[in-house]
């Protein structure tokens, strides 16, 4: 496709710059706020309401401007690394005017917190910290990604976000053409691959009846330290350190609330330490694979209650609950379940958010049910993505 010059504007949600070609919006990957670049366009058309592009070749950089960690990830290539050219603490403040921007056009209001750190990403350069990962076998069997907004994948080299001893399995063994690969390494370490559903070992599937499909997770809290269960393909958090980050967050914020829901509640991250603080705790998961593990998680602790069904249809059941902490999809609550979750009366609402537009267009949702943005903080849990956790409090 043609290439164009860029003067790169403001960063916006979706891990790419704004810039303007000829009064046309363009979306511009692997570029900074200030550059003047080259860009490839990608996705142009004289019809098209915006184009998109990559920055092929900087003609003025910006100071933030770092070599990438992760070429694979650079122009052209595949997902999963578009601020790996960008220094670690402008990646923070880039997530927090991604945040300040959702804030202000969604709840007009400013975004109240900052963007934090995970502990020890400063000392490994934001990399080596996903504990999960998923690639697709190439043609050749090695493990490979699809390209960005693509079908086409491409053989991976490395993969400096993943766990060092995942990045190494991963990259090591040769996987049938086509194949799904899930990799998980708890804690960062003990690594282990499911290809198509099914455990591999030493390089092969394994075919056993009793072949593992759980690992062991542990979360050091201000309770001590606490063990999960998890399905090998199940839901955990991705950063090695972000299920003790959240953990932290979330008991900080709920108060003396006796009675608490755990809303989108996954294998009971939040359920275990809510109820091993003497809280009576109910826990509602619609995943039957993340439900069967927080039953077995919280098997050994009293005033717990687990459901498996859908979020809002519990609520809208008649559920009360003195605090909520909810934990929804990318896709954030939503109004119908807002609704839902004003009715129960709770008086404290923690809502962990994986997205920032869609806690901003509920935190105007839980205003007009009276619902106070009392605090919100950022924790940058996926350095070299966009991507950014908020921990957000609501008292009504």
């Amino acid at each position: 496709m043609d290439e164009i010059e860029l003067e790169i504007g403001a960063v916006a949600h979706g891990g790419h710059c704004v810039a303007r070609h000829e009064g046309r919006v363009v979306f511009v990957r692997h570029a900074l706020p200030g550059e003047v670049v080259r860009a490839r366009l990608t996705e142009a058309g004289d019809d098209a309401r915006l184009w998109r592009a990559d920055a092929v070749e900087i003609l003025t950089a910006s100071p933030d401007r770092v070599e990438s960690v992760w070429p694979d990830a650079g122009p052209g290539g595949v997902g999963g690394g578009e601020l790996a050219h960008v220094a670690l603490p402008a990646q923070r403040r880039w997530k927090h005017d991604v945040l300040r921007e959702a804030f202000v056009r969604f709840a007009d209001m400013e975004f109240p917190g900052e963007v934090h750190a995970a502990p020890g990403d400063d000392a490994r350069g934001g990399l080596g910290y996903r504990t999960r990962v998923s690639a697709i076998a190439g043609p050749d069997g090695r493990a490979a990604m699809h390209l960005h907004r693509s079908r086409v994948v491409r053989p991976l080299t490395a993969l400096p976000i993943a766990a060092p001893a995942l990045e190494e399995l991963l990259l090591a063994t040769r996987f049938p053409a086509g194949s799904h690969i899930a990799g998980v390494a708890p804690g960062g370490v003990g690594p282990r691959l499911v290809v198509d559903g099914v455990p591999w070992r030493a390089g092969r599937p394994d075919h056993r009846e009793n072949a593992p499909r759980r690992v062991r997770e542990s979360v050091s809290t201000t309770l001590g330290e606490l063990s999960y269960q998890v399905d090998v393909e199940g839901f955990w958090q991705v950063h090695v350190d972000a299920p003790e980050v959240l953990v932290d967050a979330v008991l900080t914020r709920v108060g003396d609330a006796e009675d608490v829901l755990d809303l989108y509640a996954g294998a009971g991250l939040f359920t275990v330490p809510l109820a091993a603080s003497g809280r009576r705790v109910t826990s509602v998961e619609a995943d039957a694979r993340a439900s069967r593990d927080a039953r077995r998680n919280v098997h050994d602790l009293p005033g717990v209650r687990i459901v498996h069904g859908d979020t809002r249809a519990f609520l809208e059941a008649g559920a009360t609950a003195d605090a909520i902490v909810l934990d929804p999809p990318r896709s954030g609550a939503g109004g119908k379940t807002v609704d839902a979750l004003a009715a129960t009366g709770a008086a404290r609402l923690v809502y962990v958010a994986c997205d920032p537009v869609a806690l901003a267009r509920d935190t105007a949702l839980l205003a007009h049910h009276g619902y106070r943005l009392e605090e919100a903080q950022g924790f940058d849990l996926f350095p070299m993505t966009h991507h950014v956790e908020t921990v957000a409090t609501f008292v009504r």
